[in-house]
């Protein structure tokens, strides 16, 4: 049971790190941003390629796998994404699944259909005895990496003028940049946050699922899942989600494997029946 929940908790924190973005993009920016897969994948396969094809250590890969997702995101915003902030949703919904469609073909062209090669490096290999339970050194890695975004995500939209700004634009766009405040300036620096943290949570994800062209389509659910679940435009709420879902999905498949994924839809769907608005509700929603 303790190893269960461990897993459990390791890989809800990676659910955390890569569907937290989202809940930046669609909570925050009022933007339905269903290629959020995507750039988790181009970070994953950047940092795959970093350290396969050019030998660089895993810490730096997993940091230019958020800087080249944040880019790609910067991109694609000035691109595409600031045309449809006003549109309807449903266009937003069209363009983001077109852009998943899109990075499939262009990831299985660029490298083909076959899972990435990913070997640990070796102070994250092996296990941690801790009162008498082995735990795996990257799974205790992922949940120390999802707790340090937690606390300073909390901090950056919580305690400081970027936050406040972020805040001030989503509420009323026009009075903000009345105040002096560049809000497309803003929203693209916010854009490519979210960007870049799935890009950090698609290189984390390299030794627990694996990576392949088909990853931003394959585990779009769960963002959703994190995200709807946990409440929309916050931060707490999605942490929380991804533990339950984590926890949820690993105990599921080791207690009651016949069950497959049918078990987490089910505890989802309930907990949407109960919490419409999520698990945390972001200020000025009605619960």
């Amino acid at each position: 049971m303790a190893v269960v929940l461990f897993d459990g908790v390791a890989y809800g924190m990676l659910l955390f790190l890569m569907a937290v973005g989202l809940s930046v993009t669609m909570g925050l920016m009022n933007f339905v941003n269903l290629a959020h897969g995507s750039f988790a994948m181009a970070g994953g396969y950047a940092a795959a390629v970093l350290m396969n094809a050019h030998g660089v250590g895993f810490g730096m890969a997993l940091l230019a796998a958020f800087v080249a997702s944040a880019l790609l995101g910067a991109v694609l915003e000035w691109l595409l994404y600031r045309r449809l902030y006003r549109a309807h949703p449903l266009d937003q919904v069209l363009l983001s699944i077109g852009l998943v469609f899109v990075s499939i073909a262009a990831f299985t062209w660029l490298f083909g259909p076959t899972l990435q090669p990913f070997t640990l490096p070796g102070w994250l290999q092996g296990q941690v005895e801790v009162a008498g339970v082995g735990l795996g050194c990257y799974r205790l890695f992922l949940i120390g990496c999802g707790l340090a975004v937690l606390a300073a995500l909390l901090l950056a939209l919580g305690r400081t003028r970027y936050g406040a700004m972020v805040r001030a634009a989503v509420d009323n766009q026009r009075v903000a940049a009345g105040t002096g405040i560049h809000v497309q300036r803003l929203f693209l620096l916010t854009f490519s946050l979210g960007c870049g943290l799935a890009g950090l949570g698609g290189a984390l994800s390299l030794g627990v699922l694996g990576l392949e062209p088909g990853f931003a389509l394959k585990y779009l659910v769960y963002f959703l899942l994190v995200v709807c679940v946990g409440g929309a435009g916050t931060i707490t709420g999605p942490f929380a989600a991804a533990l339950l879902v984590g926890i949820v999905d690993v105990a599921g498949k080791y207690y009651l494997p016949q069950t497959g994924a049918f078990l987490i839809y089910g505890v989802m769907i309930v907990m949407l029946l109960l919490r419409p608005h999520g698990l945390v509700v972001r200020k000025g929603v009605t619960a």
